[in-house]
């Protein structure tokens, strides 16, 4: 019994760990035809509580970032942006932040888009793309 009630916690954990979790998917999201890449939607810090301003340089690398494997920079003055990468490769994502007394401030993410056919969540079958947000907010502590 203590296995089974071990076993489920975990099932839970893992279904509502992701925020975009491949289990239940969002039809809207979902399209007829086989996607030949992936948007990635990239949000960042709203500037909220540390005097950020809500823009950022953003880095993408592909693979993790200590490969070093840059793959662009972009100055992002929004608080989200999208960007087409392949799918079913890791992308690392890095934003660079400046408060108003010039301090730096560096937030890191990353995603592994990939792609899953539905056939039966929604009312036609379709291709969903998951694990395709990356947050890139500064984590604030006092």
């Amino acid at each position: 019994m203590h296995r089974v009630k071990n076993i489920l916690i975990l099932l839970i954990t893992i279904i509502f760990s992701c925020d975009e979790n491949p289990f239940f998917i969002d039809c809207r999201d979902c399209v007829s035809q086989e996607p030949e890449y992936a948007t990635l939607l990239v949000k960042l810090d709203p500037g909220i509580g540390g005097g950020l301003t809500p823009s950022a340089v953003v880095r993408i690398y592909e693979g993790k970032l200590e490969d070093n494997n840059l793959l662009g920079t972009y100055y992002i003055p929004g608080r989200s942006w999208e960007t087409n990468v392949t799918l079913n490769k890791k992308y690392t994502l890095t934003a660079t932040y400046t408060d108003n007394h010039g301090n730096t401030y560096v937030a890191v993410d990353s995603a592994y888009p990939r792609l899953r056919y539905e056939k039966s969540q929604c009312e036609d079958a379709c291709w969903f793309v998951y694990d395709r947000v990356v947050k890139l907010a500064i984590k604030y502590s006092r």
